[in-house]
């Protein structure tokens, strides 16, 4: 009898338990999904690359809802793609939504997410977003390094006119972007160049550029292993993640040790952060450094080298817009100097470009995920605590709502006051990216002058290609980018003034 009665309170404990979060599910207020979850993997199987299109397609299958759900394995996520709501998310529910997902890359490459891009939001964050702020990203800083920035221009420059004094050459630009935008970051960041004099093929040369292309491959929040924690040992992906992680620890740690072994302090990041570690050994350890690093090069590489790749591609497809630019430069600047930063402001239509490109083609199509770290509303949904917010830049940008033809390449639509904050190309609220001044110098820059030096043509009649490759977290052209380019006599005058 005894054991009859336990059998039925138990199964009465049982029902009240599932009546009672049965209730509380059912009363939750979810945005629409596009299919019910399968078991175990939910909506993964849903998951195509590139992300963004894909989170397009599925938001239009719900009658162009501007928020959904989904159900990713072990993880409930909201995918964005309004403007007004992912205002409401990082203005209203910034702090709530401040927080990162833990992915394998975070926990192996990031130093366990304890870097400024993956460190969960509290006293830790606030302290390197104050480094960055003060310390890397000031105006301050930014400015004793626009040397470094003019010479890098200038030699790609030089390099772009070996053979283009005459007569049109034909080049290929993803490689010069990306010598570019190395040299620059790490110049900063250790007073040393990787690429150029001779050193293209240099074996820590090509390290250097594999470990930055292996790391934006693997990160990214579409790897199935980050929501069915089964398969990090079902497959291989954590192992390869773990020993990525080691190859890029020991590039950095050797960084560091080079600058730590130098009698004379330079003027590099690494001397900077060195000698705080000198007032602050407990804080400023070689892992913090390391990882202040680790975000500066990530971040300020490929996407600033995909960055100018997609605004030349788009100069090439509409010469009238190039020839629009090069004739605002040449009234503005003249041809007797090349353009220098502080010209930059004095040129609206190069700015325009870079505004329009930022628009189509942001580099990081989806932001970086956040994660709720308690119950919050958003668009009049719930958003339990745990859930994964994804911002779809890419669809807000494209949103017919927003932008008239929002297909179409049309520098001109910023001549508008107030159209820039429409975009969110570098994030929004406390965990956009600190880095976002740096990256538009150089690259603004960069195209200036690049319109301003030489004649720029299509190697073929036919259009360049515009289809996109998602890898990762970045968003970079599918085919790497050929022209033909002949150089202006503006950079004979470069020239002279480099040989005297």
């Amino acid at each position: 009898m005894e054991t009859l009665y336990l059998i039925l309170s138990l199964v009465f404990l049982f029902i009240s338990l599932t009546f009672l979060f049965g209730t509380r599910r059912r009363k939750l207020n979810l945005p629409p999904s596009p299919t019910r979850p399968f078991p175990v993997i939910g909506h993964l199987h849903l998951l195509k690359l590139p992300l963004h299109r894909t989170f397009l397609s599925l938001s239009k299958s719900l009658e162009g809802a501007s928020i959904f759900s989904l159900r990713l394995g072990t993880r409930l996520v909201f995918v964005v793609s309004s403007h007004s709501i992912a205002e409401e998310c990082f203005t209203k529910n910034d702090v709530v939504l401040a927080n990162r997902p833990e992915f394998i890359v975070g926990k192996y490459i990031g130093y366990n997410s304890t870097t400024m891009v993956g460190s969960s939001y509290g006293d830790s964050w606030r302290n390197l977003r104050r480094i960055g702020t003060i310390e890397i990203f000031s105006s301050l800083r930014l400015n004793s390094f626009v040397s470094v920035r003019k010479d890098e221009i200038r030699r790609l420059i030089l390099s772009l006119s070996k053979n283009s004094q005459q007569e049109y050459a034909k080049v290929e630009m993803r490689p010069l972007f990306m010598n570019l935008t190395i040299n620059n970051i790490l110049r900063m960041v250790a007073g040393k160049r990787f690429y150029g004099d001779g050193t293209e093929d240099d074996d820590e040369a090509r390290h250097v550029r594999q470990l930055i292309t292996e790391v934006a491959v693997r990160g990214g929040a579409g790897n199935v292993a980050n929501y069915i924690p089964i398969l990090r040992w079902l497959t291989s992906y954590e192992k390869q993640v773990k020993e990525l992680a080691g190859r890029v620890d020991g590039f950095l740690q050797n960084l560091v040790n080079e600058k730590r072994a130098e009698k004379v302090k330079g003027n590099t990041m690494i001397d900077h952060l060195l000698s705080l570690q000198e007032t602050q050994p407990d804080y400023y350890t070689d892992v913090i450094i390391k990882g202040i690093i680790l975000v500066m090069i990530i971040a300020g590489t490929d996407t600033s080298g995909g960055t100018l790749e997609w605004a030349m591609a788009n100069l090439l497809n509409h010469p009238e817009v190039l020839k629009k630019a090069r004739t605002e430069i040449d009234e503005v600047i003249g041809s007797d100097r090349l353009i220098e930063e502080q010209d930059i402001v004095k040129l609206p239509y190069i700015q325009n470009i870079m505004s329009e490109t930022l628009r189509l083609y942001p580099v990081v199509p989806m932001l970086l995920p956040h994660l709720a770290s308690e119950d919050c509303m958003v668009a009049g949904y719930d958003v339990p605590r745990g859930t994964m917010v994804l911002v779809n830049a890419w669809a807000i940008h494209r949103d017919p709502k927003m932008w008239e033809e929002p297909e179409k390449f049309k520098p001109e639509r910023f001549e508008k006051e107030g159209e820039e904050k429409k975009m969110l190309p570098f994030g929004m609220g406390r965990r956009a990216c600190p880095g976002s001044g740096l990256a538009q110098r150089l690259v603004t820059l960069a195209l200036g002058s690049l319109v301003q030096c030489f004649e720029w043509e299509r190697a073929g009649e036919e259009y360049v290609d515009m289809t996109e490759a998602e890898k990762g977290t970045t968003m970079g052209k599918a085919t790497p980018l050929t022209a033909m380019c002949r150089a202006r006599p503006i950079v004979q005058k470069v020239l002279d003034a480099s040989c005297s």
